[in-house]
């Protein structure tokens, strides 16, 4: 009785061979190529896959309500503002395809409570022409790792975030933010990622 355990025990193994070779991460086999009488199996290359190219810029246009968070836009409309969207300047240049957004109540009387956000793409050559403007107007620039800022001179400030900034601009990656504050930069999430 040995020759079945055997043939039993051989038919187990090569079993268990075609599973994991099955489960593997091996290429897949393609018909076997006839050669006289034996069939002599060939492996097919994967076909090369393109280098996968860089999801594409949003072409969105953003929204005084996109702009910033939506929890930052809730909390303006839950105390009775609303947003007034006006094109994006620099100095005395209209940035093309940028929003400038003032939230405020327009319905109320006048006064000086609001605060302003605004983007625009911006290349670094109209970047460096747009800083040279500020900064020959009075306007103080500073640089960190990520970013230019441009901000206000300390003797025109109005309203001063905790660290005495005003209006302020951030140029990095080919775009500028602007807010009333620099601390106010923080609350803009455009692009949305």
């Amino acid at each position: 009785m040995p020759a079945p355990r055997i043939l039993g025990t051989a038919a187990a193994l090569v079993l268990t061979a075609t599973v994991l070779t099955a489960c593997s991460g091996a290429p897949e086999e393609a018909t076997p190529e006839e050669t006289g009488d034996a069939a002599t199996p060939t492996t097919v290359a994967p076909d090369p896959s393109p280098t996968p190219e860089p999801e594409p810029a949003s072409n969105e246009i953003p929204t005084c309500e996109t702009l910033i968070g939506e929890t930052v836009v809730a909390d303006f409309e839950s105390i009775g503002w609303s947003a007034e969207e006006k094109p994006l300047y620099i100095g005395s240049t209209q940035i093309e395809g940028g929003i400038q957004c003032m939230w405020a109540d327009f319905s109320g009387p006048a006064g000086d409570h609001g605060q302003t956000f605004g983007w625009a793409p911006l290349d670094e050559e109209a970047a460096s022409a747009a800083q040279t403007e500020l900064v020959s107007q009075g306007w103080i620039r500073e640089e960190d790792a990520s970013a230019v800022y441009v901000t206000e001179s300390p003797s025109t400030v109005i309203a001063p975030d905790e660290n005495g900034y005003g209006i302020t601009y951030r140029f990095a990656d080919g775009q500028v933010t602007v807010a009333d504050t620099k601390q106010g930069l923080l609350l803009i999430e455009w692009p949305r990622g």
